[in-house]
């Protein structure tokens, strides 16, 4: 590292307050989570979408609502920045999402699902991300009713990445990725 290098200082990070980032432009980009049952994974995925400013994000079926002590151990906050919803099943969801004129895509292992690398996700029409539940994935009858499916190429022994890890993943590459194809970046340095 140079000498010059160092940390960037709380104020040098130019983070917004409560009130600025709720009226700021979001990515036109949500999480849906299809029986997601961890907390911690709950909390984790409202960070991300945080950091990402996503639209929000879709809380189906028993996936375990804010507020609760073990979502905001890893959420820091964020479930009073990132609008959520709950719905009875990820499917309903789905089903309200493509009626809204949203792509809706599994974040899954299927025959057909595209390698992230080559997916290019519609952010001014909306896309939605689907995952799944930790055990499971997604249920296959939400994987059939979404517009397709993508998928993080890996090579190790196991083959599957932690969900929030895995929704990290994806969502830098499709907010990032889009930044250049026109879209403006929101703001932060993770965004520049």
């Amino acid at each position: 590292m140079a000498n010059t290098d160092r940390k960037l200082t709380m104020e040098e990070l130019g983070r917004v307050d409560a009130a600025d980032y709720k009226a700021m432009v979001k990515h036109r980009l949500r999480f849906v989570l299809d029986d997601v049952r961890s907390r911690h994974n709950v909390g984790s995925l409202f960070r991300t979408a945080d950091a990402f400013a996503l639209e929000g994000i879709d809380l189906c079926g028993f996936t375990p609502l804010p507020p609760h002590r073990e979502i905001e151990k890893t959420a820091l906050g964020a479930t009073l920045s990132v609008p959520w919803k709950h719905h009875a099943s990820a499917l309903e969801a789905v089903g309200r999402l493509v009626a809204e004129g949203w792509e809706v895509w599994a974040v899954e292992q299927t025959l057909q699902a595209v390698p992230l690398t080559g997916w290019k996700p519609n952010l001014g029409q909306g896309t939605a991300l689907v995952l799944g539940n930790e055990l499971n994935g997604v249920a296959e009858a939400v994987v059939s009713a979404c517009t397709g499916a993508v998928v993080v190429p890996q090579g190790g022994m196991k083959h599957s990445l932690n969900v929030s890890v895995c929704a990290g993943i994806v969502a830098a590459w499709a907010v990032l990725g889009n930044v250049g194809a026109g879209l403006q970046a929101t703001s932060g340095p993770v965004l520049r």
